[in-house]
This record gives C-alpha cells, structure tokens and sequence, in this order.
C-alpha cells in the first residue's frame, strides 16, 4: 500500500505524525462510510442514554434507600459512577469523531478524552476487583473481615487507588495529540479525497512519552484487563469450595448463605461480562500494538468497530444486571417507576381539574354574556 506523501511545507515532515491506525481504518473508510456515519452515532446514542438514566437510577436509589447501605452497594455505586462520567464525558465526543472527517475538539480535549476513558476503565475493573476482595473475605473470613470490609477501610481503598491511576494515567494524557494527516493515495483518490488534502485526527505519539505504543498497550492490557481477572480468577477459585460445599457453615442461617450466595453469584456476573465486552478490543489493541493486525480489509474495520461498541456497551449494561439478578435493586426500581407513574398520573389529574374549571368558568362568562 502505498504510503502517504507529506507535502513539504513550513512545519517539517518530522513534526507530523502520519498514524497508521488512522491510515489504514481511513483507506477503507469511504466504502462503508454512509453505514459507520449513520449507524455508529446512533448505537452510542443508545448506550449514552441507557447509561446515563440507568446508572443515575442506581446511584439514585442506593444513596436515598437506607436499607441499601451496605459495603457492596457502596461499590456498586462507585462502579455506576465511573461508568457514568464516561458516558457522559467520553461516549459523545467518540461518536462525533466517527461522524466528522476531522478532529474538531483541539488539542486540549483529545489529551482529556482519552485521559477519562482510560480512568474509568481503571476504575471499573478495579472496583470489580474490590468487589470480588469483599466476597472473599465475606464468604471465607465472615468473622474476622468484618473491619477490613468497612467503609473506612474502602473510602481508604478509593483514595490509594485514585493516587495510583492518576500517575499511571499521565502518561496517556501526554502522549495524545491532535496533528495533520496528509493522505496521498492514487488507488483511492476518486473515492476519498483529492491529492495532499490535508485530515485532523486524535492518535498517540510516542515522541514526547518515554513509552512507544507498544511498551504502553502492553502495560495498559496487563494493568487493565489480565492482572485484575487474574486476580479475581483466583479468589473465586480459593472461595467457590467454602460456598458452596455441602452443609453449609453451621453458625450461619440458611436464609444468610442465601443472601451471600446471590450477592457472590451477582458480582461473578458481573466480572464476567465486564471480561467479555473488553475482550475483543484489548487484543485488537495489543495487536495493532505488536504490529500484528492491520485493518487493511472492510471485515476487520468493521471487527474494530464492533469491538469497540461492546466495549463501550460495559458503561449501560450493568444496571440491567441489577435488575434481573439483584431482588432488593429490583423492588427498588419498581418503587422509583411507580413514584414517578403516580408523580405524572398526578400532573395529569390537576392538568385535567384545571382545564374542567377553565371550560365550566367560560360557560358562565358566555351564559351571563347571552342573559345581558
């Protein structure tokens, strides 16, 4: 394929950043262009709304039911929080990107957008692994976790790990940056653009970082996606025996080891599809690293494109999950959507009073106009 030509100009060729998965994913973009502008936009819509109403809901119904004030809804709602900054702050500007030929948001907001995705990922996987740490400890170590599994001890937990992903993450945000790209490519010019027609993305540069590409995703997939799982793979597995061997804890009531069982069986749910919608894009990310994919065919574009709408699709399902598996969320979400069928119904009651005061008061004017 023949590479992209940089015309020579003010700004040396050195200062630009020709990026190839921008390269490639653009050679094939025209062909599928009309479907990726049009459908694309409106799949991140779908998920921005859900993830929007439905982890406002959870983070809702959490902090104004008393009953739910427990260690693991405390992590549940920092998990519904992460993943509402991120459809919030994150999922709009990507789906414009797809939209737009260009980068229109500057400098500043590339660095910042890719800063937040990477932040809640982090702070997704590593609540999840919390979460996990508190059905351990719960299930194997009930008596003596009782301390450890405070609040205190997870406010803690949060600021540590808020320190940490703030000094691993600055790298990511110094190495994002908004720069030309000339493309140049005779095969392709009728279909795309005219020769040294000049494109705006969002990509990563190693020049400025004292990691490459490939040194960064290879810290970011271990950090972000196999450590965490490999963690919570082994404390279900040292767990799983003591839950649900035969019998049971003697000291432990029959309707206790149910509510642990339900609760363990939702955050296994949970960890799994988490692991599951981030799957595909972190090999597709390390490989594209590695040099080991090339998105030089319309199936691969298209398995990109679908990689990363799963990834993000992680940001809206979880309080889905809630809902079929967790009875207290379940009741919770009923009380909330009967509050504001009656808040409506009511509305609707006084709308209608006052329009039949209006028709009745405007009969009398007309009756006294006919008597006078």
């Amino acid at each position: 394929m023949p590479s992209p030509q940089v015309p020579e100009s003010g700004n040396a060729p050195t200062e630009f950043l020709i990026s190839e998965e921008d390269e490639e994913f653009k050679t094939f973009y025209p062909e599928i262009q009309s479907l990726v502008t049009i459908i694309v936009p409106i799949c991140f819509g779908i998920i921005a709304l859900t993830g929007f109403f439905g982890n406002t809901l959870v983070i809702l119904v959490v902090l104004f039911n008393k009953k739910m004030h427990s260690t693991t809804n405390l992590l549940i709602v920092n998990l519904a929080l992460a993943d509402l900054l991120f459809v919030v702050l994150c999922i709009p500007f990507t789906g414009t990107d797809y939209v737009m030929e260009n980068w229109p948001f500057g400098d500043t907001w590339c660095r910042i957008v890719h800063y937040l995705i990477v932040v809640t990922a982090l702070a997704s996987i590593y609540t999840l692994v919390l979460m996990s740490v508190d059905r351990f400890l719960a299930v194997v170590h009930p008596i003596r976790s009782r301390i450890l599994r405070s609040k205190k001890f997870y406010l803690l937990y949060f600021s540590l790990c808020l320190q940490y992903k703030y000094i691993y993450v600055c790298t990511k945000l110094w190495s994002y940056h908004r720069y030309a790209l000339y493309h140049n490519y005779p095969f392709n010019q009728q279909k795309y653009k005219p020769l040294g027609v000049t494109m705006v993305t969002c990509c990563f540069k190693n020049s400025n970082s004292f990691l490459s590409v490939a040194d960064y995703q290879i810290t970011f997939f271990a950090g972000s996606y196999l450590f965490p799982l490999m963690t919570i793979s082994g404390l279900y597995l040292r767990m799983i025996t003591r839950l649900w061997r035969q019998g049971g804890d003697i000291r432990m009531s029959v309707e206790s080891q149910r509510g642990r069982k339900r609760v363990t069986r939702l955050v296994v749910v949970l960890v799994i599809t988490f692991a599951l919608l981030w799957l595909p894009i972190q090999l597709i990310l390390l490989l594209k690293a590695l040099n080991l994919y090339h998105a030089t065919t319309k199936l691969k574009v298209v398995l990109q494109i679908v990689a990363q709408l799963l990834a993000y699709t992680s940001s809206c399902i979880n309080p889905v999950l809630y809902a079929f598996l967790s009875d207290n969320f379940r009741k919770a979400f009923h009380k909330v959507s009967a509050f504001f069928r009656q808040v409506i119904y009511s509305n609707r009651c006084q709308q209608t009073t006052s329009l039949a005061k209006d028709i009745r008061k405007n009969k009398t004017v007309r009756l006294e106009g006919l008597i006078f």
